[in-house]
């Protein structure tokens, strides 16, 4: 897998030159690319639709489709011009929210519609581990939750930590939930019940997480 990634980025390597070259910022990942640029003025969006159009050129000399379908703008901060865009001649939609590798990115950036998404799933999938296993067992529950559930709460927190207590909640909703179903817990108080599972509060490791990829990239 890594060599195929490989290949693919030398392959597309002079796209994002060719991006450069005209003041876009490019981003790539395997097969997905992201570009930026600022638009203060209508000028800045025509030139906005001429990289969209070297897009579309260079995708032709290449024998690569763009699935424009798969494609959408998404403006942050407040519109200064009302151009529409298009590639290979399709408007292409402007949309309030876009996934940018499993991280939903809102147009006003806050994490609030990302953290609902995931908090729904991980209910989901904390109720699944509650009703399949016929163990009582804590501790093999406790593994599960870990294994199946905590990872869906912390993939890229960094990116998107709440900095809201409604959010914060909602988090912390989910393994307060989980923890007060196990056997011998329920009447026990959160901090409680975390301590003789030796969990921690999932603010506290989302702190935890931000501080070691803070000193990591430092």
């Amino acid at each position: 897998m890594a060599s195929v990634l490989v290949l693919i980025h030398v392959y597309i390597d002079d796209f994002a030159k060719l991006l450069e070259s005209h003041g876009i910022t490019a981003k790539l990942f395997a097969d997905d690319v992201k570009v930026y640029f600022k638009i203060n003025s209508v000028e800045d969006g025509v030139l906005w639709q001429q990289a969209l159009d070297l897009i579309a050129v260079w995708a032709s000399e290449w024998q690569l489709s763009i699935y424009v379908s798969k494609c959408n703008l998404l403006n942050i901060g407040r519109s200064l011009c009302e151009l529409k865009y298009s590639n290979n001649s399709i408007q292409l939609p402007e949309c309030e929210t876009c996934r940018d590798l499993g991280v939903i990115i809102a147009s006003d950036l806050p994490p609030s519609v990302h953290i609902c998404e995931i908090t729904l799933k991980t209910h989901q999938r904390a109720n699944h581990i509650l009703r399949c296993f016929t163990s009582g067992d804590s501790n093999l529950l406790i593994k599960a939750f870990i294994v199946y559930v905590r990872p869906l709460l912390e993939y890229n927190c960094i990116i998107w930590s709440p900095t809201l207590k409604k959010d914060t909640d909602l988090l912390e909703k989910i393994q307060r939930r989980f923890t007060k179903e196990l056997q011998g817990l329920k009447h026990l108080k959160n901090g409680i019940r975390l301590s003789r599972l030796g969990l921690h509060g999932l603010e506290l490791r989302h702190c935890s997480n931000t501080q070691f990829c803070a000193t990591l990239y430092k």
